[in-house]
């Protein structure tokens, strides 16, 4: 039995997980975080994403989970409505289409749900060192120990460390949109119904917004700034907390308190807006699926969709019956490209906002599931 490590365990790691041990593989997924992780925004799972969870039999619990969003404000920075939408809001998108938006903290305990109990999960530990063979890859952990697999798959995310020990430090493939993103849970003080609200200053690009979740007892906050690349750690969540509260400083309305509730949070995500542009997500027996190959940012709206898809493709042309890794993976790559390129293309082109109707349809239905090696 061929066995293979993911490295990740968010949405791309257990979704490949998912296939890849009905296809008759070993899987073992590492993970930073000492469990599954909590927290983070809601996201959304459109198109032919969707045809991939109901094939995984979760899509009448996803789509029960969905929020209920009624519609949206915009607000100036001093708190004053500029507009308001029933048909549409920031965070999903139209709301008499059949894409599905839930929080991300649901996805991933519904995929890890789906797959304990068939794969081997490793929790608060990471790879260290890759060093692979003709006939496998020696894997070198955190924590101490090695061990060998047929393959390695790094779905870990933007700062992928299985991209930077197979393929090279980040900031070559790395490409910079202008942004800075912070998500948090507070409760909802504001009393919001199914309803959003949003807030931008418009001489700085600082803003953000709130919209309830959990039968509206809690808000999810999203800030952000713009801004050319900016030093942080990453993992300093203290520095990012005070870089987020020196940008907002000044903006009116109720930010001064979601700044006080943001310094107490307990689950708290920050990050550059940014995306992932390599040549190839191969190499040898190591490959990349989702953020780690292809993050298309927040701001396209189809990050979700494309590890979904991309875990699927993936375990789909590895795990048919005689074919090579390195044909499975030529045929990864030459199916999802084309997908990828046009969803990528939702942030870049349209940085102010929503993509037009038009083009998210097109992207995010760019891909057959069924089509042998081919895109639609």
């Amino acid at each position: 039995m061929r066995n293979v490590l993911i490295s990740g365990a968010s949405i791309a790691g257990p979704a490949l997980a998912y296939w890849l041990q009905r296809k008759g593989f070993s899987v073992t997924v590492v993970e930073r975080s000492p469990g599954p992780r909590n927290g983070g925004q809601a996201i959304d799972i459109r198109g032919v994403a969707l045809d991939v969870v109901d094939r995984m039999g979760l899509g009448e619990r996803i789509r029960a989970a969905r929020t209920r969003m009624r519609g949206m404000s915009m607000l100036d920075s001093a708190g004053n409505e500029l507009f308001r939408s029933e048909e549409h809001t920031i965070s999903g998108g139209r709301l008499d289409n059949e894409d599905v938006e839930l929080l991300r903290e649901d996805l991933t305990a519904m995929l890890h749900e789906a797959t304990k109990d068939q794969v081997e999960y490793v929790f608060g530990d990471s790879i260290t060192a890759l060093r692979q063979d003709e006939r496998g890859v020696r894997v070198e952990f955190e924590h101490g120990g090695f061990r060998t697999f047929d393959f390695v798959i790094g779905a870990d995310g933007l700062h992928s460390t299985v991209r930077r020990l197979a393929f090279g430090p980040e900031q070559q493939f790395s490409s910079h949109l202008g942004q800075y993103l912070a998500i948090f849970p507070m409760t909802n003080f504001l009393g919001l119904d199914n309803w959003q609200v949003w807030f931008q200053d418009g001489a700085t690009g600082a803003g953000g917004g709130v919209y309830p979740v959990r039968d509206n007892t809690e808000l999810r906050v999203t800030l952000g700034f713009r801004s050319e690349p900016v030093t942080y750690d990453y993992r300093d969540t203290d520095q990012q907390k005070r870089l987020m509260a020196e940008r907002l400083a000044g903006l009116g309305w109720e930010v001064p308190k979601l700044l006080s509730a943001m310094a107490e949070a307990p689950d708290f995500y920050f990050d550059v807006m940014s995306q992932i542009h390599m040549d190839r997500w191969t190499t040898g027996r190591v490959a990349l699926v989702g953020d780690a190959g292809y993050c298309a940012s927040v701001l396209s709206g189809q990050g979700t969709s494309l590890a979904l898809v991309g875990a699927y493709v993936l375990a789909e042309e590895l795990g048919r019956p005689g074919v090579d890794h390195t044909s499975a993976f030529a045929a990864y790559e030459r199916r999802m490209r084309p997908f990828v390129a046009l969803n990528q293309a939702l942030a870049t082109e349209n940085p102010d906002g929503p993509a037009p109707e038009e083009s998210l349809n097109r992207a995010k239905n760019a891909i057959s599931l069924d089509v042998d090696g081919s895109a639609d």
